[in-house]
């Protein structure tokens, strides 16, 4: 814990009370604290979230020209399968199951390389990867990176202010990070550059990876469907950019506590399955925190899961070597005793009424 308890950048406003308590900002410490990151003039350690940023705000002519340019009933379907499918399934998959918790393994550098880029490039693995150890380890208490009691904007503009690295590591700590972020492919900073940058990604391979993958993926949808299908595309990644930022607040009750009885297992946390993050993006969130490296999250009849089936299929062509399903475990551990428990104390309730 002592490593995860300082790796990643604190807040300027802090992380906790000394008492234990969670700090909650108000928005003007939070809006505060969010442009002074994304001053690369102050600090060039800044560039990487000011560049995450970049690239959502280069996508809003591209949205702005399928509204008012290229708007039809198909365009917003292809934009809502895109936005709502494509990229949040791609999410889940590549960020979440691959990158940050291993829950499968490729047979070699092109599947991963293929599946890295089915979709244009936007979120920077090193933000989400190294953050969402911490959310795991932190979850819903003083600092987890976007704990929901925080507030909404707590959350929303949390890759910013909460989740990017630590610019004053050790070398030894920063080799740590290295070694949670070489299986992505990701070229790591020397401990030389990361000094330099704060960060473990390279700006300018950064800048490179982006416009050659942009281009690609314009080119493509172009090729499919002229200048309207890409700008429609490109705008509803930009969609999807900034709706997966409002996730974790839903996703663990809005700072409430929403878990249902036979339906989120997990005691340990706020997190909660939600029917509309899992059918588009597999994203059952509960049974994700109740087996993070299970490369299914989807484990009841009606929780489908399309991240598992992308996963599944690289496994029947050979692509995927290796996987983790966690569902016989679920089943057997939860879901099993749950429905015994109930059969057991339906007749004590019928009983109890029938004497009333």
């Amino acid at each position: 814990m002592a490593f995860l308890d300082h790796v990643l950048q604190p807040p300027s406003y802090g992380w906790k009370h000394e008492n234990g308590d969670l700090i909650k900002p108000t928005p003007k410490q939070i809006f505060s604290e969010f442009f002074s990151r994304l001053n690369v003039f102050k600090s060039r350690k800044n560039w990487l979230a000011f560049f995450s940023w970049l690239k959502v705000l280069c996508l809003v002519p591209f949205f702005l020209l399928f509204i008012f340019k290229f708007f039809s009933l198909w365009m917003l379907l292809a934009a809502f399968v895109y936005s709502m499918i494509v990229m949040g399934t791609h999410g889940t998959i590549w960020y979440h199951r691959y990158c940050t918790h291993g829950a499968y393994k490729f047979k070699n550098a092109f599947w991963r390389f293929f599946t890295q880029n089915l979709t244009l490039k936007i979120i920077p693995e090193e933000i989400y990867v190294v953050s969402h150890h911490v959310h795991h380890a932190k979850s819903d208490q003083p600092g987890d990176p976007y704990n929901a009691q925080g507030g909404f904007l707590y959350c929303f503009l949390a890759d910013v202010n909460h989740q990017p690295i630590a610019t004053d590591l050790s070398e030894g700590d920063y080799k740590r990070i290295g070694n949670l972020m070489k299986h992505t492919g990701v070229k790591v900073n020397t401990y030389v550059q990361y000094q330099k940058y704060g960060s473990v990604a390279n700006p300018y391979s950064a800048v490179i990876y982006w416009i050659v993958n942009w281009s690609l993926w314009y080119f493509i949808f172009y090729a499919m469907g002229g200048h309207a299908l890409a700008c429609t595309l490109f705008g509803a990644a930009g969609f999807w950019a900034v709706g997966v930022r409002t996730f974790n607040y839903d996703g663990h009750g809005q700072g409430d506590d929403k878990r249902r009885d036979g339906v989120d297992y997990n005691r340990n946390d706020m997190s909660i399955n939600q029917l509309w993050p899992g059918y588009v993006a597999g994203e059952w969130h509960n049974n994700h925190h109740l087996y993070p490296k299970s490369a299914r999250s989807g484990f009841m009849p009606h929780q489908i899961d399309l991240a598992w089936c992308y996963i599944k299929f690289l496994s029947m062509i050979g692509a995927v070597t290796f996987y983790r399903d966690s569902k016989k475990e679920f089943l057997e551990n939860y879901h099993k005793p749950y429905l015994e428990t109930k059969k057991h104390a339906e007749p004590q309730v019928a009983v109890a009424e029938a004497g009333l």
